[in-house]
């Protein structure tokens, strides 16, 4: 094996076996959260690996195979799954062909991922950055969380002595494991839980007995195009209204990933291949997986974390992690093991996860030193996160004429339009606000790099 400057490992030296060995690692790492969201939404298995694969590789042929990040399934849309979920069945559908409606919405908010991009391309990272200042994104991540809290709690209340396993085993690992042991706590909870669960006898394996063993990830009727034959045009209308301000959040939380992935391997991803670039990768992954019933996918923090651990920075060994998981996703008997899991498990490992999506906001807004003495910020919070958690745990949706919006949607809206009219609007993005205190948090020193200008082409830098 050759140790390349400053430590880092070529893929390309270490041979097949080793490269198909650190494959496996990077597709163990992205499992647990993976396979966690279409859980708890109710969306394929099967469909969400076999995307999260095909995503990958397309982020990688958008961003001209430079990048080594892995997409998986994002937390941050729950909210809108459930919303647009509970509000079909409150309109006598079931819950599947309500979730072919999210689904729609989804597509939509992957593609202004494009819209976006083409904004970071012509007027420049700083400029277009100022409408989604940490003041927005955080309430509205923080929301996410809190929204989301009831269900964790109603799951563990089937077994709260599994769940509480399951949250146990995550807090050891994460506070006091070491190496691999650290980064996949939630993998760690999962299995440890559901393996006592099924010694005491709560874990049905009979539909595991029956399922095959090849079969094909996804049916017609749980895809867009089977309600894109006879929509009611009222309810797409309102699932993409409420699941598209969603991706506000979740682009600034891929601008950050990316940040992050460049700190970790030294390279400054934001200008080669470029942040419009690394946005249309996700945002295509995105609106493909929606179309055929996959949750929507987002970069994976677990993948940034093995390429620190591992020092491989080479994209070819997430591309093998690619298509592991494209593999795995034609077998049902593997996607009916996961659906077994016992609810308590779901319950206590989704009980930290959306905490931690919570703090992730609070995190924000901590790190970019968000002036609360600023009455135009207090303001901008305060509403956001009234409106979300009031209207969601309140009416549930506001209706305008035949078009309902969530409280998450509701919120989102009216932080941006607040940020974008009230005065004082002074955030300036710089690569130090998405990364360098992460990377100074970890341990690291900001890469020179990120001390020049973000692109040599001034339009770049707004």
């Amino acid at each position: 094996m050759e140790l390349k400057q400053e430590g880092i490992y070529d893929a390309s030296t270490l041979g097949g076996g080793k490269m198909f060995v650190l494959g496996c690692q990077h597709m163990f790492a992205m499992f647990g959260a993976t396979v966690l969201v279409p859980l708890l939404t109710g969306l394929s298995v099967s469909a969400t690996l076999l995307f999260a694969g095909i995503g990958t590789l397309i982020f990688h042929l958008f961003t001209k195979m430079k990048v080594p990040a892995f997409l998986g399934s994002s937390f941050a849309f729950l909210g809108g799954y459930t919303a647009v979920k509970e509000f079909g069945v409150g309109l006598g559908m079931t819950e599947g062909v309500a979730l072919t409606y999210a689904c729609i919405g989804v597509f939509c908010a992957g593609l202004l991922y494009f819209v976006l991009a083409a904004l970071f391309k012509f007027y420049g990272v700083r400029r277009t950055m100022r409408f989604f200042p940490p003041v927005v994104t955080g309430p509205i991540i923080i929301s996410i969380g809190l929204i989301l809290s009831s269900s964790a709690i109603n799951n563990c209340q089937s077994n709260w002595w599994i769940a509480l396993l399951a949250i146990v085993i995550i807090v050891i690992c994460n506070i006091f494991g070491k190496g691999m042991i650290k980064i996949i706590p939630i993998i760690l909870g999962v299995i440890g839980s559901y393996i006592v669960a099924a010694c005491f006898g709560q874990v049905d394996f009979s539909a595991v007995k029956e399922a095959a063993w090849f079969g094909m990830p996804f049916a017609w009727e749980n895809t867009a195009f089977s309600v894109l034959q006879n929509p009611d045009w009222s309810f797409v209308w309102t699932a993409i209204i409420a699941i598209v301000p969603i991706a506000f959040a979740t682009m600034i939380e891929h601008i950050g990933d990316v940040c992050a992935i460049s700190s970790t391997c030294n390279r400054n991803f934001i200008a080669d291949p470029g942040l419009h670039r690394t946005l249309m990768g996700d945002g295509c992954a995105t609106a493909l997986a929606a179309l055929f019933g996959a949750p929507a996918n987002t970069t994976y923090g677990e993948n940034t974390g093995v390429l620190n651990l591992t020092k491989v920075f080479d994209p070819k060994v997430v591309r093998i992690a690619a298509c592991l998981a494209i593999v795995f996703s034609f077998c049902p008997k593997f996607a009916q093991i996961i659906y077994a899991m016992p609810t308590a498990t779901v319950g206590g490992v989704s009980l930290v996860l959306y905490g931690m999506i919570s703090a992730v906001g609070v995190r924000n807004l901590v790190e970019n030193k968000v002036d609360f003495t600023n009455n135009r910020n207090v303001l901008i919070a305060a509403l956001i996160l009234v409106l979300a958690i009031g209207i969601n745990f309140g009416p549930g949706s506001i209706t305008f004429g035949k078009i309902s919006l969530s409280g998450l949607a509701v919120a989102a809206l009216v932080g941006i339009i607040l940020n974008a009219i009230l005065p004082g609007n002074d955030f300036h993005f710089t690569s130090e606000y998405a990364s360098g205190k992460r990377a100074t948090a970890e341990g690291q020193d900001l890469p020179e790099e990120f001390k020049k200008p973000l692109h040599d082409d001034p339009k770049f830098n707004g």
